[in-house]
């Protein structure tokens, strides 16, 4: 068969600098590694590459996350007009499986590997089930590595060392879709993957690499001779307490944790059940992490139910104080699957279902201590203020005995990367 697999656009074409900063979905290259060599298969991101709607296809698969999802519907439509049958996955469709199916022959809810081969036979022989879902979670050592395509290259390579996340956070779906249980791939599958990437940088998607510290200290000392600098997800109760693990990663070839602090407030960070975040110790794990030679990336969110209006500039001093290298801005956004979803929609406080606004640089739901408005703007401004020319300057000339690399990745998301991204995530 000639399959189509097809990532849609968020709606924003990225300009041409995004493919040095940003890293990719591997939900499609580990689909198209799960298909039998027999049938061909064509990668399309849309946000690189258009779609010829004309061309045959006898399956186009569709992956998306809520933003894109509506879009992703788009695309399932016109290819269904012409009799071509289409396949829908990824979280959204996992979580909202009955709204999919109406723009899909099948919908895949959860992960794809125990029952896309099985899909790939039923539709050869007319016998497509509506749904497939795997009664289990694939064990780690299934997991496939990527199967890369020359023609959809990054300069950061996307690769993945686990799946599922024990922590339990209420506005994320990531242990809905999948799973609970921390399954880590076996080091070696990794290395050998790594050894087939010819790209110098790596960026894991993984939900964090500080859930098993000895399993991530085995791969670090495992990729300490592979020559590659990565960037990676870490929770900062691990990175704070255990300076064996961070010369591990720096010695790895780590130059950049992304850090989810959320909120400087513990009452809004417990209210959120993310008990791995103790305020208290932010500056002191920072700093650890930054003594090592690697940078720290803080993600924040505003309009928890505990923010009131000065929560922006409270917020907007704490970072300057605990000396963040950068940091990104987002709106709480209640996704399907989410404990977030669930109470505002109980509540009825979800303004609008319309998933192409559920980017993180919109409001969808009505705040509970401030207008729409002041949450809007007071995202804005703190995201604009923290990267003016004079912020990102005074943080780039910063003394923090920085290889030169890693100085150099520090100067391009302050003025470049991170800085666009939060201008075209909130309009301005």
């Amino acid at each position: 068969m000639n399959i189509l697999l097809v990532e849609p656009h968020l709606g924003v074409k990225r300009n041409w600098l995004y493919q040095f900063a940003y890293y990719r979905s591997l939900a499609l290259e580990q689909v198209a590694a799960l298909t039998p060599p027999e049938h061909h298969v064509e990668i399309i991101e849309e946000k690189r590459r258009e779609i010829n709607f004309s061309k045959h296809y006898d399956l186009v698969g569709i992956t998306s996350f809520t933003c894109n999802a509506i879009r992703g519907y788009e695309i399932a439509d016109a290819f269904r007009a012409r009799r071509i049958p289409v396949v829908i996955g990824g979280y959204h469709a996992s979580t909202m499986y009955q709204e999919a199916k109406m723009h899909a022959d099948s919908v895949v809810i959860g992960e794809a590997e125990l029952v896309w081969e099985p899909l790939l036979r039923d539709l050869q022989q007319g016998s497509l089930k509506p749904f497939y879902q795997a009664n289990q979670l694939v064990t780690a050592d299934k997991i496939p590595a990527a199967r890369r395509f020359k023609t959809q290259s990054y300069a950061i390579a996307s690769i993945q060392a686990s799946r599922g996340c024990p922590n339990r956070c209420h506005f994320c779906a990531m242990h809905t879709v999948e799973g609970g249980n921390f399954r880590p791939r076996p080091v070696t599958n990794i290395i050998d993957e790594i050894e087939s990437i010819p790209n110098k940088k790596l960026f894991f998607v993984d939900s964090s690499l500080t859930i098993n510290p000895a399993y991530s200290k085995a791969l670090f000392k495992e990729m300490a001779s592979q020559g590659k600098k990565f960037e990676c997800f870490g929770n900062i109760n691990i990175l704070g307490r255990d300076e064996e693990f961070l010369k591990a990663a720096s010695e790895a070839g780590c130059i950049r944790w992304l850090v989810g602090i959320e909120s400087i407030s513990q009452e809004t960070v417990n209210s959120m059940k993310k008990g791995t975040n103790k305020v208290k110790d932010y500056a002191a794990a920072i700093q650890k992490i930054k003594d090592h030679g690697m940078l720290v990336t803080g993600l924040f969110m505003f309009g928890f139910d505990t923010d009131t209006i000065d929560v922006f500039d409270t917020t907007l001093q704490a970072m300057m104080d605990l000396d963040l290298d950068t940091a990104t801005f987002s709106i709480l956004t209640p996704y399907p699957g989410t404990g977030v979803f669930q109470d505002l929609e109980k509540s009825g406080r979800i303004l609008t279902k319309d998933w192409s606004l559920y980017t993180e640089g919109n409001l969808v739901f009505q705040p509970r201590q401030m207008n729409r408005e002041q949450l809007l703007l007071g995202t804005q401004q703190a995201a604009m203020e923290y990267y003016s020319y004079a912020n990102s300057m005074r943080r780039c000339l910063h003394p923090d005995n920085l290889q030169m690399n890693v100085w150099i990745t520090k100067v391009a998301y302050n003025f470049f990367f991170t800085r666009q991204f939060n201008k075209e995530l909130f309009k301005v």
